[in-house]
């Protein structure tokens, strides 16, 4: 029997979800306030039916921002499964959605392309997908929301709502108001200079193109981030200020600093899942008690462990499990110490 999923949304993020889950097997029903979307959404496969189905297993809203609360607190009544959301602020929905059943999520994926012309089953291959487990949500329930966002070919990175509040001001929110100011400053310039956009080739390009993304979800995002995103923009300012300075003062030494250290880190940004011959497998016996899971998985995230499958094994006497997952070879030594360092007893082997 196939089992079953609800999205609610069925916009770009929700119809490519629901091309995921479809072509894997689930059958998938939609919501969305729009009737002529949903009509749509099923017309191009990414749905199988309308409206909330009781026996789903898991639900996914996909949203505005404003209205997910509201929206996940319809699905755990209507539903009997688990509840996740794809909003990109953590904490407001987290201290409204107090319930066992919900695990907040935020995808980081998306597209020029508007709404469902967007959608596309593949969105979620090699983006991070990041899972904001609070403490009532029991590891069984945890451990299967991530598995299913891993079959998507996500890599699931996890944290406290407040902690991904804070991050992805600085590497999402921010950087598409930085964005829209330098796209507004050019627009206005070349009312001037008729040619200056045309002179915009591969750096400009690259730099505003997440201006393009769509305009109505960035009001909701402002206000329920907005302290987080004030933080980072007084910090960007002070930043721009200080590079003012030293460009006003031809302090070549000190730009030179600059450039060199964020070219080496712009270098070192995270990859792709290395060959299996370079992976280790993790096995960690975790206490019959609830979080386990999401406080290794926290763990792993701290320590800037990727971890690439997880699975857990319970123990016959039901006092404890094995906790099983894998990650990068160069990473196994890291992770071991700091869970030893925590009161786990860790054994790693190779996968070769």
């Amino acid at each position: 029997m196939s089992p079953r999923a609800t999205v609610v949304g069925t916009g770009l993020i929700g119809g490519s979800i629901g091309l995921a889950l479809r072509s894997r097997g689930w059958h998938v029903s939609g919501v969305d306030r729009d009737d002529e979307r949903l009509s749509r959404a099923r017309a191009v496969g990414a749905i199988d039916s309308i409206g909330f189905d009781a026996e789903s297993e898991l639900t996914f809203i996909a949203t505005p921002v404003g209205v997910i609360a509201e929206a996940a607190k319809r699905a755990l009544r209507e539903t009997r499964g688990l509840v996740t959301d794809v909003g990109s602020v953590k904490a407001p929905i987290a201290r409204l959605v107090d319930d066992a059943r919900f695990i907040g999520g935020h995808p980081m994926a998306g597209s020029e392309q508007d709404g469902l012309d967007g959608a596309n089953p593949m969105m979620f291959e090699g983006a991070v997908w990041v899972l904001t487990p609070s403490g009532g949500v029991d590891d069984a329930s945890f451990a299967r929301v991530r598995n299913v966002v891993s079959s998507f070919g996500a890599d699931v990175v996890v944290m406290p709502p407040e902690r991904h509040d804070a991050l992805v001001a600085v590497v999402s929110h921010v950087p598409h108001l930085t964005a829209v100011t330098l796209m507004r400053l050019a627009e206005g310039r070349s009312q001037e200079h008729g040619a200056l956009l045309r002179l915009a080739a591969g750096g400009f390009r690259d730099m505003t193109r997440i201006a393009a993304g769509h305009p109505a979800i960035w009001p909701d995002i402002c206000t329920q981030n907005r302290d987080a995103i004030i933080d980072v923009l007084d910090e960007l300012i002070g930043s721009l200020t200080s590079v003012r300075r030293i460009v006003a003062d031809g302090d070549r030494d000190a730009l030179m600093e600059r450039l060199e250290r964020a070219r080496s880190a712009r270098l070192n940004l995270p990859s792709s899942a290395p060959r299996p011959s370079d992976l280790v497998e993790m096995r960690v016996p975790i206490p019959d008690r609830r979080g386990e899971i999401a406080t290794v998985a926290t763990l792993a995230t701290d320590l800037g462990v990727n971890i690439y499958d997880l699975e857990i094994a319970h123990s016959s006497e039901g006092q404890q499990g094995v906790l099983i997952f894998v990650i990068d070879a160069g990473q196994g030594d890291r992770m071991r110490d700091g869970l030893i360092q925590r009161g786990y007893r860790p054994s790693v082997q190779s996968l070769e």
